[in-house]
């Protein structure tokens, strides 16, 4: 599945710096000097050195805030991810609200590729940002443009760490780890611009990990609104037809299944003959699951009809293609077709199985009702 990319303006730029510098440093003291060196020093390994010297040795100072976002800020442009990760939690000791820093901690555990770390630190960043956004507008007019740029920024924070769960969930190849992000997202936002892809691969993972309820239960809830995924129709028709409920959605569902189906084109990569050779499958099973259920339904035109178009698609299958076959000799029969129906007791008769008998002896009765059946 191709990744969603997202263009989020997070420089700091768009948002000043939260912490700020005492305005007053006394050089005369040993914590003003160290901070003072720090600050007019220009080669980055060392100003960084000096920065966690003067932020370890003065943790109380009214810079020390400052001087640890001064130190992320460094290990970022150096991409030092943790080192980042290390700052940020000092940082986050200090002030426990910060976005940026969450946020910094969580594009360090990206490029990290730590999904335990990203899991993490997208929740914090979350949280943060929510916070920021949720304070109320100031009374003092002066203030209202900041606040409202802080209103966005932290939206933004948490925008991204949605899409960092969601990427996760896409990207992974292992279900557990899809279900593990998937949930989170849908957890924290269930509303999501992201939660429809996400719940696409959370669909295959639990279906590739047996775990089939919540694979229904999930396509049922998104089948109450957006129909266009043939698998997730075929999946809840099929766990309606064993439960033998809602025979209406088995008929609705499986005959969208096959409409969609046979319109779809074939995904960049693969081949017209394997593409092909899928269509036909499914199409050929939609159809299959909605004749079976006419048959029992004792709808012998609308049995006729589903399960001829059925049959040269299940052609490759001589389980299914013996039931349809063996269905389709019984309706004709009803419908007072009596040699096609001896034509497709015979095609069956023919095929090892449990319609194998049945179909044999049935054929033998048409032939001994009507006279000229070949």
């Amino acid at each position: 599945m191709r990744t969603l990319t997202i263009f989020l303006t997070l420089a700091a730029a768009a948002f000043a710096q939260r912490h700020q510098a005492a305005s007053d440093i006394d050089t005369q003291k040993p914590e003003g000097a160290l901070l003072m060196k720090a600050i007019e020093e220009t080669d980055a390994a060392k100003k960084a050195a000096l920065f966690d010297q003067f932020c370890t040795q003065f943790p109380k100072d009214p810079s020390a805030a400052w001087g640890l976002e001064t130190l992320q800020g460094i290990y970022i442009k150096a991409g030092q991810f943790d080192k980042i990760i290390a700052a940020g939690e000092r940082l986050l000791a200090v002030d426990p609200d910060d976005p940026e820093a969450a946020l910094q901690n969580l594009k360090a555990a990206e490029g990290l590729k730590d999904l335990e770390a990203i899991r993490k630190w997208s929740g914090v960043a979350s949280a943060n940002a929510r916070k920021m956004a949720s304070v109320p507008q100031p009374v003092n007019a002066a203030d209202v443009e900041t606040w409202k740029s802080d209103v966005s920024y932290a939206k933004q924070v948490d925008q991204y760490s949605e899409y960092s769960l969601f990427r996760v969930a896409v990207e992974s190849r292992d279900p557990k780890t899809v279900i593990e992000f998937g949930e989170a997202l849908e957890t924290w936002n269930p509303n999501s611009q992201y939660m429809a892809q996400t719940e696409i691969a959370m669909f295959a993972a639990y279906r590739q990990s047996g775990a089939t309820d919540k694979a229904v239960a999930l396509a049922e809830k998104v089948l109450a609104t957006d129909q266009s995924n043939e698998e997730m129709l075929l999946i809840v028709a099929d766990a309606y037809s064993n439960k033998k409920q809602d025979p209406d959605k088995i008929h609705l569902y499986t005959a969208k299944a096959a409409e969609i189906m046979a319109a779809r084109p074939a995904p960049a990569g693969v081949s017209a003959a394997d593409w092909e050779k899928h269509q036909k499958d499914v199409v050929g099973i939609a159809r299959y699951m909605n004749g079976r259920l006419y048959y029992n339904e004792k709808k012998w035109a609308d049995t006729d009809r589903e399960l001829r178009a059925a049959l040269p698609l299940v052609d490759t299958n001589p389980a299914i293609k013996a039931e349809v076959l063996y269905y389709l000799g019984f309706a004709n029969f009803t419908l007072q077709k009596p040699q096609e129906a001896a034509n497709f007791y015979k095609a069956c008769a023919a095929l090892p199985g449990p319609f194998q008998a049945q179909a044999a002896k049935n054929l033998q009765a048409v032939k001994s009702q009507y006279t000229g059946i070949k």
